[in-house]
């Protein structure tokens, strides 16, 4: 056993247990609380097992799920960007470029290698499971806010334009989840004001 290589594991493992710290804007179902990274990570997780039938291309589910948990790692350190904070976003690359080199860093190489290779991955959006995992990505938290009566779009005074903005790649990785959102989930808080026009 190379314990070198094991320490170093277990040491990444530990870092990453502050990614349940790190705490979203968007609120959990019922809106008691604001979710934590690693419960954002894990109901994608879940929800690529069941809708990955939807993608626009085949995908392998376990390669996109791999690629979901460890893509918000880097906001152990770089934080996490809401959505629609344009002044936030304008720095977001940098800060997690930054992030990625230090976190995945930890790794033994070879580990350290392909994990960021996910993660490069992910900001690229260019395969199949990439663009399947951004729909994952951008529909979680817009399920969990239209479940929490549009609180958080209201809250934040979101604008369609932003949603859709925010949603530009989404129908590349899966138009059917795309058509449902937009007409279950954006729809009805257009009409109830919740999201404004």
């Amino acid at each position: 056993m190379d314990m070198e290589r094991l320490q170093k594991q277990f040491e990444f493992i530990l870092e990453m247990d502050k990614e349940k710290q790190i705490m979203r804007r968007t609120h959990i179902h019922g809106y008691s609380r604001n979710e934590s990274d690693a419960e954002h990570a894990w109901h994608m997780a879940l929800m690529t097992m069941l809708l990955s039938e939807y993608s626009n291309e085949p995908i392998d589910v376990l390669h996109t799920i791999e690629m979901l948990i460890v893509h918000d790692l880097v906001e152990v350190d770089a934080g996490d960007t809401y959505a629609y904070d344009a002044k936030g976003n304008e720095t977001k690359a940098a800060r997690e470029q930054a992030a990625a080199d230090r976190i995945y860093g930890l790794l033994p190489e070879d580990q350290g290698k392909r994990l960021r290779a996910l993660w490069d991955e992910f900001e690229e959006s260019k395969t199949p499971e990439a663009k399947f995992a951004h729909v994952m990505d951008n529909i979680q938290p817009m399920m969990l806010n239209a479940a929490n009566d549009g609180k958080d779009w209201k809250s934040n005074s979101v604008c369609l334009e932003q949603i859709l903005k925010r949603n530009e790649i989404t129908p590349d990785g899966s138009h059917e989840l795309w058509d449902f959102a937009r007409e279950n989930f954006i729809n009805p808080h257009i009409e109830k004001g919740n999201i404004l026009e």
